[in-house]
């Protein structure tokens, strides 16, 4: 039975020593593959993402694969709102698997997610994608062609392949915080600001427990009334316990 398995992990390309372990503070910014339905999803059920950038020192690419899974689900009942716990646990590398506790910093529907890729004045067929200037979810501008990201005046980051590297910054306003652990590199923030944090293009939803603390890892969205439905496409700013 141990060559079988050993032979199924080969073939799905899950190394087989133990799964390493990657930085506090790490950044990870993944789109959902599949939608998530308080009215359908099952404790155990798997949640699937995708690494939309590649992540500052590490060997996890654009494309790396990330694996959780359901927690609990409720659909909404007795004028309370419907809610999903999850969890992710593995980040799946070409040559590498890393076991992760993530709490959850923002979440963006997919509609936002789009909105962030297209220039504020609509595509313009002479201008290159690569230098069009967009918005990221938060607020900070993108200047590609040569220019940074920006808060207003001030340079927050750089433009990257498929997304934008800096700093997480705290918001008085707002509960998430900055740089942890002494992790100060830059992150990969994807479609996300430096400062980006909660719900964005949910109305109606919540994060109830980001996983920051007990439990850790375990993150709870909650919908104030009514179901609670995110969709595949959907953005997540995940970071690393």
């Amino acid at each position: 039975m141990k060559w079988l398995l050993s032979l199924m992990l080969m073939s799905l390309g899950v190394p087989l020593k133990a799964a390493d372990t990657l930085r506090p503070g790490t950044v990870l910014p993944v789109r959902l593959e599949r939608g998530l339905n308080a009215r359908k999803v099952k404790p155990g059920q798997a949640v699937n993402g995708r690494v939309m950038q590649d992540v500052p020192g590490t060997p996890i690419r654009r494309g790396a694969k990330v694996v959780g899974h359901v927690v609990a689900a409720a659909p909404p009942a007795s004028g309370k709102g419907a809610q999903i716990s999850l969890r992710f646990e593995t980040v799946e590398a070409k040559k590498e698997r890393f076991q992760v506790k993530t709490d959850l910093r923002a979440l963006a529907s997919m509609m936002e997610v789009a909105d962030a890729q297209v220039p504020a004045s609509g595509p313009d067929r002479g201008t290159s994608e690569y230098a069009w200037t967009t918005t990221q979810i938060g607020g900070d501008v993108v200047y590609r062609g040569g220019g940074p990201v920006a808060r207003g005046l001030e340079v927050v980051g750089e433009p990257a392949p498929y997304g934008a590297l800096g700093r997480l910054r705290s918001d008085p306003w707002k509960p998430c915080r900055g740089v942890v652990d002494d992790n100060d590199q830059s992150q990969a923030l994807w479609l996300f600001s430096g400062d980006a944090c909660g719900i964005y293009g949910y109305p109606n939803v919540k994060i109830q427990h980001a996983g920051r603390t007990d439990p850790i890892g375990e993150i709870v969205l909650e919908s104030e009334s009514g179901n609670l439905a995110i969709e595949g496409g959907s953005g997540w700013l995940l970071r690393v316990q």
